[in-house]
């Protein structure tokens, strides 16, 4: 149900994506364009490993899938890359809008049989928090 809400999330921003832009001035965008403030977009991906199998057996089909030269495709910005324990790996990428196609393919033929993936829309929200509390002190 969750792995649904994810790509739900993310269908409904690309599809906001996509009806800010406007249609008669798209052009195809570069393979490794930059982010900017007004076409990035951050996700946050689980990466929940396969607890029925040992650690070796998932690292070894995951070289096989060639997921360590896939994913996270070159170009794109890794916020953040965390361990929780108990769940598997926590990532935060940053990348052109225009690239999420290629990010969730990346995982989609790289990560999966290993990992049982969650893509959360995200935004860095560090800065007006700590403005919320220095005006409240």
């Amino acid at each position: 149900m969750r792995r649904r809400i994810g790509f739900l999330a993310m269908a409904v921003l690309a599809g906001c994506l996509t009806l800010n832009s406007s249609a008669t001035t798209q052009t195809p965008p570069a393979e490794n364009a930059a982010p900017t403030p007004d076409n990035a977009v951050m996700i946050t991906v689980f990466l929940k490993h396969d607890e029925s199998r040992p650690l070796s057996e998932l690292n070894a089909q995951l070289e096989k899938q060639g997921y360590y030269k896939a994913f996270p495709p070159p170009g794109v910005e890794i916020v953040s890359w965390y361990v929780m324990m108990g769940v598997g790996q926590v990532v935060t990428l940053r990348f052109p809008a225009s690239r999420l196609r290629e990010v969730n393919r990346a995982l989609e033929t790289t990560a999966w049989g290993a990992y049982h993936t969650e893509f959360y829309p995200t935004y860095d929200y560090k800065a007006a928090a700590i403005a919320q509390r220095d005006k409240t002190q």
